[in-house]
């Protein structure tokens, strides 16, 4: 399919990454050229990226007591596997069945205390885990469907897209992704707040993912756009590189 009024028709598909190589390529080189395309692609995008958000499912608040029960029925490997091993070999040879018995009980009670231990500790982690996320899906959903919510759609580097959707009720912003280059090894993107010149961190982008969805950490409280950066894994206080994009906030 080379033909122009046929690549025209390919917007959708690209948009969600459904062409093949060989198609992708030269509706990349078509929408080099074709503005209507480009923005045609970008809305797409992003209307892909929020009914998929949109059909996803918050857990139930009886997930945390099923993992809770769960997690204590799978086998584990105890940290440290060897303190069982360990506290056989203490016992002195040859005093007998009586010695052997009491080890034995000893290395199990040592291996199971430290398993149970593990397991809870294990089980509070998975538990917090799972809230923390079900409070931030809460959070970005609200956003998306905030009644006053106003979206802004960006063309990235490397033919990546960015939509920025700001709720002013809320006073929270989103940014969806698609199709971003995974950055460098030991690095991430880091988005920040333009605070009308300085800039605040608003959060890292997870990245093996080249789609998603990231809630910015923190209210908008009147900040005037949002800037992507790549920075040292973990994130840094201040940005250290120039942004590969600054997006001012939907009016």
């Amino acid at each position: 399919m080379t033909r122009t009024e046929d690549l025209h028709s390919l917007t959708g598909a690209y948009a969600l990454h459904a062409l093949p190589d060989d198609e992708r390529t030269a509706f990349e080189r078509h929408l080099a050229h074709c503005g209507t395309c480009e923005q045609e692609t970008l809305e797409l995008a992003a209307a892909a990226a929020r009914l998929g958000l949109a059909a996803t499912v918050t857990p139930g608040p009886e997930l945390k007591d099923r993992v809770l029960r769960r997690i204590t029925t799978v086998r584990q490997v105890p940290p440290g596997g060897g303190r069982a091993e360990r506290a056989r070999r203490v016992v002195p040879r040859g005093r007998g069945p009586v010695r052997w018995a009491l080890a034995a009980c000893v290395a199990a009670a040592v291996g199971l205390g430290g398993t149970i231990v593990w397991q809870y500790q294990r089980a509070q982690d998975a538990g917090e885990r799972a809230a923390r996320a079900e409070q931030r899906a809460g959070t970005l959903a609200g956003v998306l469907a905030a009644p006053d919510a106003a979206s802004r759609t960006a063309r990235l580097a490397g033919g990546a897209t960015g939509t920025l959707i700001v709720s002013e009720r809320e006073d929270r912003a989103v940014f969806l992704a698609s199709g971003l280059a995974e950055p460098p090894q030991g690095k991430v993107y880091q988005l920040w707040f333009d605070d009308r010149g300085t800039m605040r961190p608003a959060g890292l982008m997870e990245r093996d993912r080249t789609s998603q969805a990231v809630l910015l950490e923190g209210a908008v409280d009147g900040a005037a756009g949002v800037g992507i950066t790549v920075e040292p894994a973990g994130g840094s206080e201040r940005p250290t590189s120039t942004p590969i994009a600054l997006m001012n906030l939907p009016a």
